[in-house]
């Protein structure tokens, strides 16, 4: 499976479909970060969230490059579950490299500051907690994206619908005010708990939401590859 992640990132690479999202995210960024400077907590949380599409959308090209074909010999080569596995494994170690980019790029642009009150989180503190909103919205980025895939969907159309469907669903319904904030990924509320204190017990909430997000995305998302297999 080793080399079936590396096969379907390199794939990804060496075709030159990485530097769309790449070039969205860094677009992204640049215009969240021209706005001002903000402490590094806060500034992550928002980065999450508008990184949340591109990561997704990042995730369906990978899962798409790989041509019908090829991806059907994989299954046979070493069998559906793997082959799923690996596809999604390979997503995942994309997202973490844009995650890290965006976890540096505002460092470079001068976007962020240390801490100016005596309220304020330190710098070390800021970047933890910036890692821990991304890594909380990767998997159900990736989870995202992986049900607008093509093997999924079956046309890139359709594709398109479930990812744009999937990202204003988190945005609108993550609102404060959303009649149902269980059905989209906590990106919105992650963000709205690093502009103050961060209690534990929200901590571990907002983590246990995230994951069984992804866990039910997930599920859909092999149950629908066996039933189109």
């Amino acid at each position: 499976m080793t080399a079936l992640v590396r096969l379907r990132l390199a794939g990804f690479l060496r075709t030159g479909r990485a530097l769309a999202p790449v070039l969205a995210g860094l677009l992204t960024l640049g215009v969240l970060y021209g706005g001002g400077r903000a402490q590094p907590a806060e500034a992550y949380g928002v980065s999450a969230v508008v990184l949340f599409p591109v990561l997704a959308w990042q995730t369906k090209i990978l899962l798409d490059v790989e041509p019908d074909v090829q991806r059907r010999l994989a299954q046979v080569a070493v069998g559906p579950a793997r082959e799923r596995a690996a596809g999604l494994l390979a997503a995942a170690l994309a997202g973490l490299g844009t995650v890290g980019v965006a976890l540096i790029f505002p460092w470079l642009v001068g976007g962020v500051t240390g801490p100016v009150g005596p309220g304020d989180r330190s710098i070390v503190a800021g970047v933890g907690l910036g890692l821990w909103a991304h890594l909380l919205a990767l998997p159900a980025a990736v989870a995202l994206g992986a049900l607008a895939s093509r093997a999924v969907t079956g046309s890139a159309g359709y594709g398109v619908a479930v990812l744009a469907l999937g990202a204003v669903g988190a945005l609108v319904l993550g609102l404060s005010d959303s009649v149902a904030p269980w059905l989209a990924p906590p990106v919105m509320p992650t963000a709205r708990a690093l502009t103050g204190p961060l209690a534990a017990p929200t901590a571990l909430l907002l983590s246990l939401w995230a994951a069984a997000w992804a866990a039910v995305a997930l599920g859909g998302y092999a149950w629908r590859r066996r039933s189109r297999a």
